[in-house]
């Protein structure tokens, strides 16, 4: 049966360089962000918001249209909406990262580095997006604030996938340009998977953490989710300050490992139906697709242990909270940060080392590949009602989740989530990936992968 996104909200929004040129006139930015901030409060949109700013996205427009009036250049994000994620400091609020226990806790005296320079860019910010409990699942359930439904099914409610839940949803339903978020093993390419958007995990030191409330010191980045390529691109330029130089190619002659290991599991049909298209396509425009073991991926868990770095990092952070507040957080958010609990210093600094001499043999593996290609996740959206209250379900499908996406963060790689089903399908995600510092030669692999799957 064909799913559809929801329609009333998604003509609000186009990609970036569209809506530039829709709004050439003064008073055109503060219109849409009139209009935006009221969608933002219908029914499709319930559980995306943390909280509304519309106060501070109006005097943005105001000051694009103002601009205009004077015949000034704009900057590409200027007077555009954008969300933000709620783990990144605001001057004057108080950093909840999606959690009840951090009310009352000391405001912010600074923005975050992404976000001021969010901000010097112009852009509108909406407001603050819901998420998974201090980022930790994949899933992008939250008891506390409520789940947003995913936009991709009219019919039955999907999880948006997390842990940037709203980010996701609020450009899905045309609500920003660009969501603003964090991907510590996937948490920005798989809410863009399932939602049916473009999302970018760049190399980790490319953007600032400043004022990122952290879950993992070592894996965490900052990041955003589009609607393009180019729009992923463009939010990147501006919160590292340092654009991509992208040299246009084609297609042919691109060398793409297929990992044999752990990626292509547990597929389910509608995934490996699209993910085999997408495949044939572009071994047919001249692409070659290399099977390859890269046996390393069975690693990790194991290189993970007693327990993952976003366990034991979390478990730092949030220790105390943990001992005297622990009633007060998701259950399963603090399940899995007690899972850091009782690992050693030494235990620690082991792992570090494996992942450090695993990180040098597979980027030595990979030498003479341009990217690995691979199913972003193994799954479609799954149903909401049936994650709700199942912990066995829920653990299960978030470890599917994060399983993909997740290898490249432990590589400290880059990697872009495309769509790749076909029209009237559910969301299915492509992702493509490299060792870090190549993200300019990715990030020409994946337009070039965007604009071939776009053709008819």
């Amino acid at each position: 049966m064909p799913h559809s996104r929801s329609s009333s909200l998604t003509t609000l929004m186009a990609p970036i360089a569209t809506m530039c040129q829709r709004l050439g006139t003064p008073g055109s930015h503060l219109a849409l962000v009139d209009e935006v901030l009221g969608a933002a409060l219908r029914p499709e949109a319930a559980h995306v918001f943390t909280t509304l700013l519309g106060e501070q996205a109006r005097a943005a427009a105001r000051a694009a249209d103002a601009q205009l009036a004077r015949n000034e250049p704009l900057s590409m994000l200027a007077g555009l909406p954008v969300t933000v994620k709620d783990l990144f400091d605001l001057a004057g609020r108080t950093t909840l990262a999606g959690s009840v226990a951090r009310v009352g806790a000391p405001a912010a005296t600074t923005d975050a580095v992404a976000v001021s320079r969010l901000r010097a860019a112009g852009a509108a910010i909406i407001g603050l997006t819901n998420m998974s409990e201090f980022a930790f699942t994949g899933a992008g359930l939250n008891p506390h604030h409520g789940t947003p439904r995913n936009p991709c099914d009219t019919e039955v409610a999907r999880i948006p996938g997390g842990s940037s839940s709203g980010a996701a949803v609020s450009v899905a339903l045309g609500l920003a340009v660009a969501g603003l978020g964090s991907d510590t093993g996937g948490s920005i390419r798989i809410p863009a998977a399932l939602c049916g958007l473009v999302g970018f995990k760049n190399t980790q030191r490319r953007t600032p953490l400043q004022g990122a409330f952290p879950l993992s010191f070592t894996l965490d980045t900052v990041c955003a989710m589009t609607r393009t390529v180019q729009d992923c691109l463009l939010m990147d330029a501006v919160l590292s300050g340092q654009p991509l130089a992208i040299k246009p190619r084609t297609v042919a002659g691109m060398r793409l490992a297929l990992p044999q290991t752990l990626v292509l599991n547990n597929m389910a049909p509608q995934v490996a139906a699209a993910f085999t298209r997408a495949l044939d396509r572009l071994s047919a425009a001249g692409a070659r697709i290399v099977p390859v073991p890269l046996k390393e991926l069975a690693e990790i868990a194991d290189i993970n242990s007693p327990a993952s770095f976003a366990a034991i990092e979390a478990f730092a952070v949030h220790r105390e909270l943990l001992r005297s507040q622990r009633q007060l957080l998701d259950p399963r958010v603090a399940m899995r940060i007690a899972g850091g609990e009782h690992v050693s210093a030494a235990d620690y600094i082991v792992m570090c080392q494996r992942r450090r001499n695993w990180i040098e043999r597979v980027e030595h593996g990979l030498r003479d590949f341009d990217a690995i290609i691979c199913p972003t996740v193994p799954v479609v959206a799954p149903v909401l009602a049936e994650l709700l209250h199942n912990d066995s379900a829920f653990f299960h499908a978030n470890a599917l989740l994060l399983r993909n996406p997740s290898t490249i963060n432990f590589l400290d790689g880059c990697a872009f989530s495309l769509p790749c089903q076909a029209e009237g399908e559910l969301p299915v995600g492509l992702m493509l990936a490299a060792p870090a510092g190549h993200d300019a030669e990715l990030a020409t692999i994946a337009l070039a992968v965007q604009n071939l799957l776009a053709t008819k």
